[in-house]
């Protein structure tokens, strides 16, 4: 019976053991490409480097589509804000002026505030713009990892953001 037991015992640990050094190997990547790919930066077999440049396509220009919803509209606002972002993050009244600049109603806009109560810089800044019965809602800054968007449907209130928000009286 002991022995047996011993012999369980030393099979169940020679099973960890091995699943314990495989597990390193698993999501692997490399090793032999397949047939018809290649390794990052390798010549296919049989093939010399190509002399002549890619082509490249242009990105199609992104332009308000007034007949589209807030969804068709999204990568346009996005866009628009995502330049904002870069430049110049934690201010709300850049991302209203660029949304304007880019063809967006002012008077469909909110904005929460850019500083607290006791004047320190806000942790983020959301603007909204409601488009086609629908909000588009953009939010940057430390506090939130970058530049999110969304589209939501207006709330209750006939609003997009819920709370206190900043007066667009400029």
């Amino acid at each position: 019976m002991r022995m047996a037991a011993s012999v369980r015992r030393h099979r169940l640990f020679t099973g960890i053991a091995v699943v314990l050094l495989a597990l390193p190997l698993v999501g692997c990547t490399g090793g032999v490409p397949a047939p018809g790919e290649t390794q990052a930066g390798a010549t296919p077999t049989g093939s010399a480097p190509s002399s002549a440049s890619p082509t490249a396509t242009a990105p199609p220009v992104l332009t308000l589509e007034p007949n589209l919803s807030a969804t068709g509209n999204l990568a346009y606002f996005d866009s628009i804000a995502s330049v904002v972002a870069a430049t110049n993050p934690v201010d709300g009244r850049a991302y209203i002026d660029a949304l304007v600049a880019g063809g967006f109603d002012k008077s469909a806009m909110e904005l929460t505030f850019d500083r607290t109560h006791v004047d320190l810089a806000a942790d983020f800044v959301q603007f909204s713009v409601l488009f086609a019965g629908e909000c588009m809602i953009g939010q940057y800054g430390p506090a939130s990892g970058g530049y999110h968007s969304m589209v939501a449907p207006v709330l209750g209130s006939g609003t997009c953001l819920l709370g206190v928000t900043r007066q667009i009286d400029w």
